[in-house]
């Protein structure tokens, strides 16, 4: 080791030819990264140069390095950084900068024009289009939550309390209420509580204490109830409703990052009391294991998912693949109605696939399956269901039905003409009248098209690819790369990870290929 050279040895001599890095390199040098360097505008001091920055991200996140701290060591002591990076040392706090700050804003054109080269190659054709969805931890105290119902039970008890205080305000003030009537009482209804807000309160608040400062002596408790008001009441109120604002209509949200959702974890699943941890949603479709989409959500549910995820792909590469397979979790009617308007073949299960293609060995199975609605044969000519007892249910009313991305169906109401007496009623229906089902045609319609299609020898061969393709993935995004917790918070910052994430593994598969 102490042994003097005539020459430094080149770091490109000590780089194998088949290295993931050359992979890189050659990727990130050939695709079109313009918007990437728009968001350099010059001047001031010179820039590390956002190519070899890129280089060293995705390298980085190829290797299960995530860190800034651990990157920026990497980059003095590992003769792979140092080539990649012309032995620049950018400091932690540069390269954070570049990946949440540089990369907000273009980390889905950088993707593409990854994806575009990999078209380019041979290695993705945007036929077969694999998805599912799977939870990540965020970099979020588990402690500091903020859970939707306990809020409004708080919420619920302060609007109270707000009562409370300005009925004794007002009884106390019978002067006041001689000079203006009941006036001052229409807030203190049976509905105060739901009108109530902040400003209505400081409103309220302002004029009291105007009215008591005409006063000589005003009682002291009026004082005393304007006071809480004034320090208790109005900044829980606003507490609440701020709370209320971050929350947008889901069951929880951490207070360290707004955006998380408390979710399930799949590796808590076996646990005793099992708890959930803030987390994101996310998506990523694959086509001969390269990634071909990734997608980050704050929502659980996957139904609600598969429509936003589509789009932004489709805004990437301007279309969609022609096939898109997926589990039981995105079989809605939504989904299938947004796959036939774009002209892809539906390969999408239903929560109720399994049953529907099994041959039951047990009789109470086999009789649970007759009984559910959607298998009761049609009458398409009367509009009516036939149930197994050979008894018709009648047309009653059509209601309209809205989903939580906003998508209109109808669901039509059918009513069994007689079921007193029936000796099937116990397994049929445990409700005290006639057995009411809410059935839509068109979710039957769809259901049908994706079972013939699933059940077709290209859809076996498909439905047996799917648990390779995008659930290898998964394991080997959690297990092989270690990736199980976001490093930085926010939707938008995580969105970022998860694409460095999915560029890296691309690399990985280009590289061994």
């Amino acid at each position: 080791m102490d042994q003097m050279s005539l020459m430094p040895q080149c770091l490109n001599e000590m780089i194998p030819s088949k290295h993931i890095a050359r992979t890189i390199n050659e990727a990130v040098e050939r695709i079109d990264l313009d918007s990437l360097m728009a968001q350099y505008k010059g001047g001031g001091t010179s820039s590390y140069h956002p190519k070899m920055m890129l280089k060293v991200l995705v390298y980085a996140y190829s290797q299960r390095i995530y860190s800034s701290r651990r990157i920026a060591k990497a980059l003095r002591e590992d003769i792979t950084f140092m080539w990649l990076s012309g032995e620049n040392t950018p400091n932690f706090r540069t390269i954070n900068d570049f990946r949440g700050s540089r990369m907000k804003a273009v980390i889905d054109d950088v993707f593409t024009a990854v994806l575009e080269y990999l078209i380019e190659k041979g290695y993705v054709k945007l036929e077969n289009y694999f998805v599912d969805g799977t939870k990540l931890e965020a970099n979020a105290n588990k402690g500091k939550v903020i859970w939707a119902k306990r809020r409004a039970t708080y919420e619920k008890k302060v609007r109270e309390d707000i009562q409370g205080l300005l009925t004794q305000i007002e009884e106390a003030n019978e002067e006041e209420q001689t000079e203006y009537g009941d006036a001052d009482l229409e807030e203190l209804g049976e509905n105060s509580q739901e009108d109530m807000n902040s400003e209505r309160l400081k409103e309220k608040i302002s004029e009291l204490n105007e009215r008591l400062s005409q006063k000589t002596q005003p009682a002291k408790r009026v004082r005393s109830a304007l006071k809480k008001l004034e320090t208790d009441c109005l900044p829980r109120l606003e507490k609440y409703e701020q709370q209320a604002e971050l929350l947008a209509g889901r069951n929880s949200c951490s207070t360290t990052d707004p955006d998380a959702t408390c979710m399930l974890m799949k590796e808590d699943r076996g646990a005793l009391k099992p708890w959930p941890k803030p987390a994101y949603n996310v998506h990523a479709g694959t086509e001969g294991h390269f990634i071909v989409g990734f997608s980050v959500h704050g929502r659980t549910g996957d139904t609600s998912c598969l429509i936003p995820h589509l789009k932004q792909l489709e805004q990437g590469l301007g279309r969609l693949p022609d096939k898109i397979i997926a589990d039981a979790a995105y079989g809605s009617e939504e989904n299938y109605a947004y796959l036939e308007q774009h002209h892809v073949e539906n390969y999408l299960k239903y929560n109720t696939f399994y049953h529907d293609t099994r041959v039951f060995r047990k009789i109470d199975e086999t009789l649970k399956h007759q009984y559910r609605a959607d298998h009761f044969p049609y009458d398409a000519e009367k509009d009516e269901f036939i149930c197994p007892a050979n008894k018709r249910l009648h047309y009653v009313m059509t209601s309209p039905y809205t989903s939580e991305n906003g998508y209109e169906t109808d669901r039509r109401h059918y009513e069994c003409e007689d079921c007193q007496g029936c000796l099937r009623k116990g397994h049929c229906t445990t409700a005290p009248g006639n057995r009411q089902i809410w059935i839509s045609l068109k979710l039957m319609a769809f259901r049908q098209q994706a079972r013939e299609n699933l059940t077709s020898a290209e859809g076996i061969e498909l439905r047996a690819r799917r648990s390779v393709e995008i659930e290898g993935h998964f394991g080997h995004t959690k297990h092989n790369m270690g990736f199980r917790r976001f490093m930085l918070r926010g939707l938008e910052k995580v969105k970022i990870e998860w694409g460095l994430l999915s560029i890296a593994v691309n690399m990985q598969k280009m590289a061994a290929a």
